[in-house]
């Protein structure tokens, strides 16, 4: 871990402490109708070390298998049911989950259960939390994809 990704994950004073507020933090956006997300914690706040998304899909979203170059995974699975697959390995991840994924590994996720699924997702290093603001914005998503390292490679699970 670079020096100034130490730090930004490790302090805690005030100024430099990240909570997660369903009230008060981040703005939603609608990626597509049935899913929206909101930057819990940028890039910017954290140097770069990491950033929190929450994400909230209906029925029948989620990502296309897709492989990161820059950057691993962490999810937690807040709420729902979370179809996943990562690498050859496919399964459920039950509200309470902790799933890790890394950089170069195919993975996706998905929402086939008739509830909500919410989502909270640490990203390290961050940055990849803008893809989502310019998808959310009208950008074509396969140029996003292509801007942030993240290559399709299969489709939706």
């Amino acid at each position: 871990m670079k020096d100034n990704q130490a730090k930004a994950a490790s302090t805690n004073s005030k100024s430099d402490t990240h909570t997660i507020n369903p009230e008060q933090n981040g703005e939603w956006f609608e990626s597509r109708p049935g899913e929206r997300f909101r930057i819990c914690t940028s890039a910017a706040q954290t140097d770069g070390a990491y950033s929190v998304v929450e994400i909230v899909a209906e029925h029948g979203y989620g990502t296309p298998v897709h492989i990161h170059e820059n950057e691993d995974e962490h999810f937690v699975v807040v709420e729902g049911t979370a179809s996943m697959v990562n690498g050859d390995q496919a399964f459920e991840a039950t509200a309470g989950a902790a799933i890790s994924l890394r950089k170069g590994i195919p993975h996706a996720w998905c929402n086939r259960s008739k509830s909500p699924l919410r989502l909270v997702i640490t990203n390290v290093p961050g940055g990849i939390e803008e893809s989502l603001r310019l998808s959310a914005n009208g950008v074509d998503v396969r140029a996003v994809a292509e801007q942030f390292a993240v290559r399709v490679v299969g489709p939706m699970i």
